[in-house]
């Protein structure tokens, strides 16, 4: 049987970047990421000229993560730039990522966000949980009605990213994936 899938929003539950931008929260280190972040791209007209994007990460969140009994994947418009950026701060191993194509920043005219679709048909009936700051009541109700297994989407403040109770809920829905009621 393999092991439900985690897919990993960055901004908001890795990142907190709705925090105070002046105080970095307790355990966080800072990561300045240019805005072309791409590997072989060349300075190039406004991006070139901005400061660096702020990222606060929070390096023990790596192996909190390893520990709960999933299979990461990154799910986030850093896409594999997460694997250069943001997994080697937090010690974890290159994951695969969704590739949203299309459907990134898309908007639906149903107010579904549009990550669920792609998360749903990547998960392909898998049971996952979805960690993010974005989702709605309608997201839930979307993946209710079209995916085949269990899902769980659990929000995350972006003021203050993932917590204690946080990385609970999600252990506790991995186990129940393991463990079903009698």
């Amino acid at each position: 049987m393999h092991r439900p899938l985690l897919f990993l929003d960055v901004d908001g539950p890795l990142n907190p970047y709705a925090a105070q931008p002046e105080r970095r929260p307790d355990g966080y280190t800072t990561l300045r990421v240019p805005w072309n972040r791409g590997p072989s791209e060349e300075p190039r007209g406004l991006s070139s000229r901005l400061r660096p994007l702020r990222v606060w990460l929070n390096p023990d969140h790596g192996r909190a993560l390893l520990r709960l009994g999933y299979e990461l994947c990154w799910a986030t418009t850093w896409m594999d730039d997460a694997n250069r950026w943001i997994g080697p701060v937090l010690g974890l191993p290159e994951l695969p990522f969704v590739d949203f194509g299309d459907a990134l920043f898309r908007e639906r005219p149903d107010g579904v966000h549009w990550k669920t679709v792609p998360l749903v048909d990547h998960a392909d009936g898998r049971p996952f949980a979805w960690v993010d700051d974005e989702q709605s009541p309608l997201d839930q109700e979307y993946v209710s009605a079209h995916h085949r297994g269990p899902g769980l989407l659990h929000h995350v403040d972006p003021r203050i990213g993932l917590r204690e109770d946080d990385f609970r809920t999600l252990s506790r829905f991995a186990r129940s994936l393991k463990d079903p009621a009698p």
